[in-house]
């Protein structure tokens, strides 16, 4: 039998968003954006209710409160806007609200002619209660209408006049009886985050593949003299791999080749050697020094710096003989290598996350992070974390952020969903995706609006390619490819990168058929890159990127509304903050031109009947003029096989616009 428990209070809060796992985890926000939470709140009966959203930053004692609207059916709606970094905190209160009752049956007892003389001396009561809640100057207003509206020698009429008045009924909500009111069992938590961990576009480059001087192993100092090239194409994060010193035990030659020339630099990856482990920096890319002018220098180009973490080591790397205890071993006493079977990285040791020394490995790998923190670096790009365990990334990332809310992580985990999914919910920011597996229009409508889902903590960061990938697209698609995939990545996520300049002079040779590693891959040697090809894709990743940060609509996630195509090989989207709207089309067949008709949802481009549709292409600048929802696109991949419009205001004049 259950046990009895009384109680006056009738509301019920069911169904809130935003929350992860019933409020368990935290879901994320931006400084400065909205936060909108809804929620069922009801009670029995036929009462009116009020409900109010409170919050606060977790380390504040006052909440900050704001009323919610009714959306119908129950549910209901506010907003509140974080100005702080750090971790928020929400509850809803909800209370049957005995005034609004009385006036909503007020209303239809006059409408209906019935006698409302004892209602009236009821409602006086109300009021005069509310003035007994109210500060000093209220109180005395609400007293004198309380009078006004119990006075039973005065006309009904205008008693009623002043009891439903809105100065009457707004005064009275200033006051109302919370005194049987229920708030939410949880506080619902929320990451606030700086805008780059929303939206930020991504380039990552080998350092020493950049030296001015073909054949020299590149520097911090090379990468400085050109942070001009990255920062004009548009980027705002440069991505360094693990710049540590390079183990030479079991070292791998080009194209992962078990054996190395003594010239060969071997895997970033394996980090460690006799010059230091996760907090040094490999002799061959300069001195802290010059990564600091580095680090300085990317600022003054409007870049920030982002470093791989991976927390994996060279046979060579200090802790190997400092914490055996650390890396599992064998029988025969060896340490276990990485295996990827058929793959085998006899230069990289995992770490143990069952050792019985967890308490002294996670210190010393959050004292990595703290390194580089204590350097001026905000963002970190994590190898492979859904292969060390979730309580550890549960317990580092929340103690980093505490200390340093500025931080931004991104998680390089391409695994299963679940497992993606729960990193985020430990704290990283962003995540690698499936996206450059998506290629039909079929998969990525379905896998964007999968994304969408899971949005409020959950963020996809959109890669074409990595060092890692080199999709089969990429590989026989040609210039149209490259295009149609950045354009995508770029339109469809707020966040996206790309792993250059091997993406923008369109390397496409794998390893061998059927294979997505790249032949002459930079992780294992020294590349050649000419950045002043002519058919450099750099001019229209510079445009893409230009679109990116002038429209706030391609600045969040969305999600896009997905226009319907009279051809499969078409795809077409929208995506709207406020008042910008930009419409998105692609072709995804990158050998044959394709065209056919979009039929455009004219009420999600905030297009009336009857307006004519201003286009203004910014990957072209070429402008249009579409009339209704039926239009006509043809789109060759031996030119720019997309179009990514912003509409320009609707209008019925015809001057300076070209027709398809």
């Amino acid at each position: 039998m259950s046990k009895l428990r009384a109680t006056a209070e009738r509301v019920v809060i069911e169904s809130v968003t935003p929350s992860v796992d019933g409020g368990r985890f935290p879901s994320k926000a931006a400084i400065g954006d909205p936060v909108t939470v809804e929620a069922d709140v009801f009670a029995d009966g036929h009462d009116s209710i009020a409900c109010v959203l409170r919050y606060r930053k977790a380390s504040a004692r006052a909440w900050s409160e704001t009323p919610m609207r009714s959306l119908g059916n129950d549910r209901w709606r506010a907003e509140f806007t974080p100005f702080e970094l750090g971790v928020w905190h929400f509850e809803i209160v909800g209370w049957v609200d005995r005034f609004d009752t009385w006036v909503a049956g007020l209303a239809k007892k006059v409408e209906a002619g019935v006698d409302v003389s004892v209602d009236l001396v009821i409602g006086a009561g109300l009021i005069e209660e509310a003035s007994t809640r109210a500060d000093a100057r209220a109180a005395k207003t609400l007293a004198s209408l309380a009078k006004e509206v119990g006075d039973e020698t005065a006309p009904i009429a205008d008693r009623v006049e002043t009891a439903m008045a809105a100065e009457t009924v707004e005064m009275v909500r200033r006051f109302r009886d919370r005194s049987r009111a229920t708030t939410s069992e949880i506080r619902w938590p929320v990451v606030v985050d700086r805008e780059i961990a929303t939206y930020s576009t991504w380039y990552e480059l080998f350092p020493r593949s950049w030296a001015q001087e073909p054949g020299e192993p590149g520097t911090f100092a090379d990468v400085e003299a050109r942070l001009g090239y990255v920062a004009s194409m548009g980027f705002d994060v440069l991505y360094l791999p693990p710049i540590h010193p390079i183990g030479t035990t079991f070292r791998k030659g080009p194209n992962n080749t078990p054996s190395a020339h003594p010239d060969d630099p071997g895997v970033p990856w394996a980090i460690g050697s006799n010059e230091g482990g996760h907090t040094a920096i490999e002799p061959a890319l300069g001195t802290i020094e010059d990564f600091r002018s580095l680090r300085d220098a990317a600022v003054e180009h409007g870049l920030e710096l982002a470093l791989d973490i991976a927390f994996q080591c060279s046979p060579d790397h200090p802790w190997v003989t400092e914490h055996p205890e650390w890396f599992r071993h064998r029988p025969d006493g060896s340490v276990q290598y990485a295996e990827n079977p058929p793959k085998k990285y006899q230069d990289i040791y995992p770490l143990d996350f069952e050792t019985e020394d967890a308490k002294g490995l996670w210190s010393a790998l959050k004292g990595v992070f703290d390194h580089w923190i204590a350097e001026g670096i905000r963002i970190f790009r994590v190898d492979n974390p859904h292969t060390k365990s979730f309580p550890f990334w549960e317990w580092v990332i929340p103690a980093v952020r505490e200390e340093h809310p500025d931080v931004v992580m991104l998680a390089e985990a391409f695994t299963r969903p679940a497992v993606m999914y729960r990193l985020a919910k430990a704290g990283f920011n962003q995540s690698y995706t499936y996206f450059a597996w998506r290629t039909s229009r079929e998969e990525l409508t379905a896998y964007t609006r999968d994304l969408a889902a899971v949005s409020h903590f959950f963020r996809p960061s959109f890669w074409p390619n990595t060092p890692d990938i080199l999709t089969e697209e990429l590989q026989t698609g040609g210039r149209a490819a490259f295009i149609a995939r950045y354009v995508l990545a770029a339109t469809l996520s707020p966040a996206c990168g790309i792993y250059g300049p091997a993406y923008e002079l369109r390397e496409s040779k794998p390893l061998h058929e059927g294979s997505e590693e790249y032949h002459q891959s930079e992780k294992y040697q020294i590349r050649v890159w000419d950045l002043e090809r002519p058919d450099s894709l750099a001019p229209l990743l510079t445009q893409v990127n230009r679109a990116r940060k002038a429209h706030p609509a391609l600045q969040r996630f969305g999600p896009p509304v997905f226009h319907e195509t009279d051809n499969e090989t078409l795809i077409c989207f929208s995506k709207h903050a406020g008042e910008d709207v930009a419409l998105v089309i692609v072709n995804l067949d990158h050998h044959h031109m394709q065209s056919g008709w979009v039929n455009l949802d004219l009420a999600a481009l905030g297009v009336g009947p009857g307006e004519k549709i201003m286009l203004h292409d910014l990957l072209t600048e070429r402008r249009y003029q579409w009339d209704g929802s039926h239009n006509f696109v043809q789109l060759d991949p031996a030119g720019i096989p997309a179009h990514v419009f912003a509409l320009r205001g609707h209008s019925r004049s015809e001057e300076g616009f070209d027709y398809f």
